[in-house]
């Protein structure tokens, strides 16, 4: 894939619209459950900022709301974004129109831009041009730094690009590189853990592991999917063979220690979704289990998936882990061989910016 790479835009005096995606779990009223996500656009923001004169927008949706509801506004991020990106953060109550271009008119030079939440406007998911005009009106530049969201047909991702030049954040590429490394040429042995719900959003991705990968091991419910559906696969796709509870709940204590083996044997594995309904216990054993053969094997582990994620802050593994995906539909489109939308608007034809 052909991507333009921020380090070819013109930066200098720019004011640069960042689409993020701070899209957070709250432990309470106004502490988020994880900063995965604050921490991972660091390096863009950074680069952008020691340009003279750049001034910097972020942009981000934050749950699904049906009206402008407070416990939806990202100024409940304020807080949690300064402390990761180490800068002031000025909240914008609104994402278009006067008081965004006021605000980059008068903003400090070492503080950034929090926009309002960009599904408080229908026009975002249904990928309004007009709306997608208005969002990049007060900017010369835009850049993606939300792989998360590079499979939705929104304006914030595929219509602003259509208004101004437009380019990848540095994370962005590097999920891209890492997922097409894994996907493409894997070092063998090499393992799939499948788990998670909503078999037909699997299927594609455990069909695509077929091809190049040696073995793909799947639990949670679609595990139980697969087996009361009768889906037929190659014999790379290894499903439980007993389960913790007659629910069947969690993958049962000899499926975990065959699981476990073949990681350990693995050079390279890919993980996305728990392996039973981890929140409730006791049927976080198998996902745990899976978790510590992880965290113990020297395979080189991608992990992506919001369940997965949560399973790793919870564990505070996050860092010792080869690489962490943002991404959970945006992954399991991309693995699965599917076009993303986000990185089209984005695609470049110089031969030297190959990814």
């Amino acid at each position: 894939m052909i991507l333009k790479s921020i380090q070819e835009a013109s930066l200098e005096n720019a004011r640069v619209l960042v689409r993020v995606d701070f899209n957070v779990e709250f432990k309470n009223i106004s502490e988020v459950a994880e900063h995965f996500r604050f921490d991972i656009v660091k390096k863009t923001i950074d680069f952008i900022a020691k340009f003279p004169g750049a001034k910097i927008a972020l942009l981000t949706h934050l749950g699904r709301p049906e009206a402008k509801e407070s416990e939806y506004s990202t100024e409940r991020l304020v807080s949690a974004v300064e402390q990761a990106l180490n800068r002031k953060v000025i909240f914008i109550s609104d994402c278009i129109g006067s008081q965004v271009s006021e605000a980059l008119d008068t903003m400090p030079s070492d503080a950034v831009l929090l926009l309002e939440n960009i599904r408080f406007y229908a026009e975002e998911e249904a990928n309004d041009m007009a709306f997608a005009q208005k969002l990049a009106e007060p900017f010369d530049i835009f850049v993606n730094e939300a792989f998360s969201v590079c499979h939705r047909r929104h304006a914030s991702v595929v219509g602003v690009p259509q208004f101004l030049p437009s380019f990848a954040g540095f994370r962005l590429i590097e999920e891209i590189t890492t997922l097409s490394r894994v996907k493409y040429e894997p070092e063998h042995p090499a393992v799939a853990v499948i788990g998670g719900a909503k078999i037909e959003t699997k299927l594609p991705l455990i069909h695509a592991f077929e091809e190049n990968f040696d073995a793909i091991l799947v639990g949670g419910k679609i595990a139980n999917e697969a087996l009361d559906q009768k889906i037929e696969f190659t014999e790379k796709v290894l499903l439980p063979k007993d389960f913790s509870d007659p629910n069947r709940f969690d993958i049962g204590p000899s499926t975990t220690a065959f699981f476990i083996q073949m990681i350990k044997v693995a050079k390279t594995v890919i993980w996305n979704g728990p392996m039973g309904k981890f929140e409730e216990k006791p049927y976080d054993m198998g996902t745990n289990a899976i978790l510590h053969a992880l965290l113990e094997s020297s395979a080189y582990i991608v992990i992506g998936g919001g369940e997965s994620l949560s399973v790793l802050e919870k564990a505070d593994a996050m860092n010792r882990i080869g690489f962490v995906s943002s991404g959970g539909g945006a992954m399991l489109e991309f693995l699965g061989g599917n076009t993303l939308l986000g990185l089209e608007s984005l695609q470049s034809k110089k031969e030297e910016n190959v990814i």
